[in-house]
């Protein structure tokens, strides 16, 4: 889809790139983490994510939102982004104050644009039918005060996604949102999964700036005037200083949190919440597990019986279901079964897919041990 299928659409992306992705340590640390890592193909997740947006959106109006220390490698990697668009955070404060600065930077340029936020780690295997769901998301977000998620099918009872409850269902398959609910227990996803009404929240959201202006000053009362003020003072000396000053004040709280559940709570014939189902083949990478899967299922690399080996040789025997990047020496698996191994210059790390999520709670430990050098 070329941009000319959006004549009428102003698309403003705003990528939110500054986790840490520590679930993929030992490859993902602090000064270069998930989001600048090639894990999916040659181009870094966050390079894919401009490059999947970018024949619907001109360069010069994409935003990218990280932390000082990513700031440079962003820059980096995106040379086509305006530097000054490529905005650092003083501290970290979750995505909601990333959000809210985004609409009121926005709302102070272009209040009718569509502004679009969109992780940087994210896979979309089918970029013709991306295109069309966001069409569908621009025409849907400017016609009224919408604000519209993407939704994902869910495959199974997954605890560390929130979920979207479908309601009353409208033309070409859009549903109000009768109720978000943000990361439930494993009981509460199961019900939701068997139910069939529930869609993952994808973390996409599009709604004209003026409208997610509008929603952070409902419902973040507190955070929003200082949102404001950075706003004000972009493109003035006085910029840097006044977002030193003022973000750490903000709340530290997701958008699903600050707005997406408590909007939902007026009912779905107020809130302006709409889903749209998203079938382009999702994933949002979140373990080594996750991309063994991906990798698997589109059959890069693969060897022996559901084996995926990132090495310049290996030797197989009896062993299946493993996930191997030793980029550096021939691997020889004997007998083992559902091993994720992950060598880089410094860590060696062995771990069973079943239980990789644990990964981040290792470098948790490593960061109270004060081993920096590892993390």
């Amino acid at each position: 889809m070329s941009q000319t299928l959006l004549p009428h659409m102003d698309l403003r992306p705003f990528v939110l790139a500054g986790g840490s992705g520590t679930r993929f340590w030992p490859r993902s640390r602090r000064a270069h983490p998930k989001q600048l890592l090639a894990l999916d193909g040659e181009r870094s997740m966050l390079q894919q994510t401009v490059d999947r947006l970018e024949p619907i959106a001109p360069a010069d109006k994409f935003w990218v939102v990280t932390n000082e220390t990513l700031r440079e490698p962003i820059a980096q990697q995106l040379p086509q982004v305006p530097s000054a668009q490529i905005l650092a955070e003083p501290v970290a404060r979750n995505t909601a104050p990333a959000a809210g600065l985004a609409a009121f930077l926005l709302e102070r340029q272009a209040p009718d644009a569509v502004l679009g936020l969109f992780p940087a780690d994210h896979v979309i295997q089918n970029q013709e039918q991306f295109h069309a769901v966001l069409l569908a998301a621009c025409k849907l977000a400017t016609a009224a005060e919408n604000i519209i998620v993407l939704g994902i099918k869910p495959t199974g009872p997954e605890t560390g996604y929130g979920y979207i409850e479908a309601g009353e269902k409208l033309d070409a398959g859009t549903f109000r949102v009768r109720r978000f609910t943000e990361k439930p227990n494993y009981t509460r996803a199961e019900e939701f999964v068997a139910s069939g009404r529930y869609y993952w929240n994808s973390g996409m959201f599009l709604g004209t700036a003026r409208t997610f202006a509008d929603a952070f000053r409902e419902h973040l009362p507190e955070t929003s005037p200082h949102l404001e003020e950075i706003a004000l003072a972009f493109g003035t000396p006085e910029f840097d200083a006044t977002f030193a000053a003022l973000y750490p004040k903000c709340e530290n709280i997701s958008i699903d949190y600050a707005v997406l559940e408590p909007r939902s709570a007026k009912g779905e014939h107020r809130s302006h919440l709409y889903c749209i189902p998203a079938n382009f083949g999702w994933n949002d990478l979140g373990s080594w597990a996750a991309l063994y899967e991906h990798r698997l299922s589109r059959q890069q690399n693969v060897e022996g019986s559901g084996n995926v080996i990132e090495a310049p040789a290996s030797s197989l025997s009896e062993a299946s279901g493993n996930y191997v990047h030793v980029p550096s020496r021939h691997v020889a698996l004997v007998g083992v079964d559902n091993l994720v191994v992950v060598e880089t210059e410094d860590v060696l790390l062995i771990t069973t897919r079943e239980n990789c999520q644990e990964v981040g709670k290792l470098v948790k430990t490593l960061q109270q041990e004060q081993k920096e050098m590892l993390i």
